[in-house]
């Protein structure tokens, strides 16, 4: 079983989402059956790299409300972050680009470090408050995840590298119609969308198993013919019409 999950690393529910899609693997009895593999989306692809502004004025000036209001909400988001044991530091997260973030993972996905990777950019993040637009903090990321420090620097400092990569999961994306992210598709025919409770993806990866390793049921189309087949070593001999 495949489980393809369209996320952004600025995206609170997208770690929120991982934490519980991960609780339902654990109590999934054929969990080491199942692959999960992360795919590149951008909340905002033409936010900049560097931005003088708050997580909560952001989120203000995005949804027409106050920062009381932005930070009242973001208080919620870290409830239910702290439900699944991740720790949001809301007031000194650095919004920011995550193009190269996506590129890096795309990366390490050569190297079969992609799913630690994009553990330590969330984490990073949404815990750390690093910046995920600088390049040495990344490189310093990629390090943490057991990528060579010096590669990822010039995969980095090349603006084409894996860029097609990224682009390429963001069209599909869109093909299949995701319109928000987390968005989980598993085995290329069921699709959940936002982090729901363990339990919704337990009952999913349930469902899905049950009906992708299902006997097949045949329909009989045989007609009423009963002296044309051999059952049990015995052949039925047709009796002589009249």
């Amino acid at each position: 079983m495949k489980i393809e999950v369209w996320s952004d690393f600025v995206c609170p529910f997208c770690y929120i989402g991982k934490r519980r899609l991960e609780e339902a693997l654990s109590n999934f009895p054929h969990r080491d059956q199942v692959e999960v593999e992360f795919k590149s989306y951008e909340l905002d692809p033409n936010s900049p790299k560097d931005s003088n502004q708050k997580i909560h004025e952001v989120l203000a000036a995005k949804y027409g409300m106050s920062v009381e209001e932005a930070k009242r909400t973001n208080e919620g988001i870290g409830q239910q972050a702290a439900s699944v044991g991740l720790t949001f530091n809301f007031d000194n997260m650095k919004p920011t680009n995550t193009f190269d973030a996506h590129r890096l993972v795309h990366f390490a996905k050569t190297k079969g470090k992609d799913s630690e990777l994009t553990e330590k950019l969330l984490y990073a993040y949404f815990t750390e408050s690093k910046n995920l637009s600088d390049k040495d903090t990344l490189a310093d990321i990629a390090a943490t995840a057991g990528l060579e420090r010096e590669e990822a620097t010039g995969i980095l400092n090349d603006e084409q590298a894996y860029a097609d990569d990224v682009r390429y999961d963001e069209n599909t994306a869109q093909q299949i119609g995701v319109r928000g992210v987390p968005f989980f598709v598993i085995n290329q025919k069921y699709a959940i969308s936002g982090a729901q409770p363990p339990e919704t993806f337990l009952g999913a990866l349930e469902k899905v198993w049950q009906e992708e390793n299902a006997a097949p049921v045949l329909q009989d189309l045989s007609g009423d013919a009963d002296d044309a087949s051999c059952v049990d070593g015995n052949c039925a001999i047709p009796s002589e019409k009249e």
